[in-house]
């Protein structure tokens, strides 16, 4: 498969440190590739550099060759959807208004019914549509997280409408959430990515992360150490060489309730 997004030397630095350096990767449709690595590894900067929200200290982003800066900030809302580890809202909008704003100045050719419609579908879909006339404020973490999984849903299927190709970035999307729920939502980005999506997630846990991937980007030290298939990335030895624990034997459990299933 040709890739979609490509990474070249990427590199960021904050405070005089690197974050994330010298990174060569490449996505593509159809691909969900989930991000790993031990805390301060640079995976939530990554994201954030891949999906355009920062900009590289060195290095470039190209969206099918095209710099990924370069693409005026409309058409890129149609190409790719994020959401981040926690979106915060100070106002007191409805879980159903929260969900619309996905499809606000996205799309061709959609009246306000059909946007209307692929919000409420967006909120069936992650679950929360029976809390679409609550208080968005009134809600639990876990609920808001959804919510907010319902919004970047929306986006894509407005975007659809005028970008055949897309990518969907997740940080932390399950860190709120109960396990059903947890399950629930990998399911869903896993059935985008076989609709031909780059779906790329950053995740902690590592059973889900390799039940859910196609292949798996393990940094360390803001360095990229390895990419591949859950089984050639999660060793005992790279285990204990990156996060520091020794397994014996297997290094992951493989039971078959780990993986998601369509």
């Amino acid at each position: 498969m040709s890739a979609l997004l490509e990474a070249t030397d990427l590199a960021y630095h904050s405070g005089g440190r690197a974050l994330v350096d010298g990174i060569d990767l490449s996505f593509a449709g159809g691909s969900f590739t989930v991000i790993v690595g031990p805390n301060g590894a640079g995976k939530s900067t990554l994201l954030r550099l891949l999906c355009g929200e920062l900009a590289p200290a060195r290095g470039n982003v190209r969206w099918n060759g095209e710099k990924l800066h370069a693409i005026p900030a409309w058409r890129l809302a149609h190409r790719r959807a994020a959401m981040p580890q926690a979106s915060d809202l100070n106002f007191p909008f409805t879980v159903f208004e929260v969900a619309s704003l996905g499809t606000q100045g996205i799309g061709r050719g959609l009246s306000g019914s059909d946007r209307q419609r692929l919000a409420f579908e967006a909120l069936e879909q992650a679950d929360v549509a029976h809390l679409a006339p609550r208080n968005y404020q009134t809600l639990s973490g876990g609920e808001r997280q959804r919510v907010h999984f319902a919004r970047v849903l929306a986006q894509l299927a407005a975007g659809r409408t005028l970008e055949a190709q897309q990518a969907l970035f997740l940080d932390e999307p399950i860190a709120s959430l109960d396990l059903k729920h947890q399950l629930a939502l990998l399911e869903s980005a896993k059935n985008l990515a076989r609709r031909g999506l780059a779906v790329i997630a950053v995740l902690h846990d590592l059973q889900l992360a390799a039940g859910v991937a196609d292949d798996l980007v393990l940094l360390h030290q803001a360095r990229l150490v390895t990419r591949g298939s859950p089984d050639t990335v999660l060793t005992p030895a790279t285990l204990a060489e990156v996060f520091g624990v020794a397994l014996h034997g297997n290094a992951l459990p493989t039971s078959p309730w780990m993986r998601v299933q369509a």
